[in-house]
């Protein structure tokens, strides 16, 4: 499953969250960082659902870029 994320500038580095995964979020001092460290939380936060059996939650959101 693929799940949009967002990164944000946060002025002295990135943070990332997922808006379909409440609470999954990452961040790290550069773009690449954080994409690295929300895909590890991603898999992270579904692993957890998972153990708490858990639903997993469907994608709804999507990105587009303007």
């Amino acid at each position: 499953m693929r799940y949009a994320i967002v990164i944000e500038n946060a002025g002295g580095n990135y943070s990332a969250y997922v808006p379909d995964l409440l609470g999954c979020v990452a961040t790290g001092s550069t773009h690449q960082e954080v994409e690295n460290e929300i895909r590890s939380a991603i898999e992270f936060h579904v692993e957890g659902l998972r153990e708490d059996v858990s639903s997993i939650p469907q994608t709804t959101s999507k990105a587009h870029l303007k």
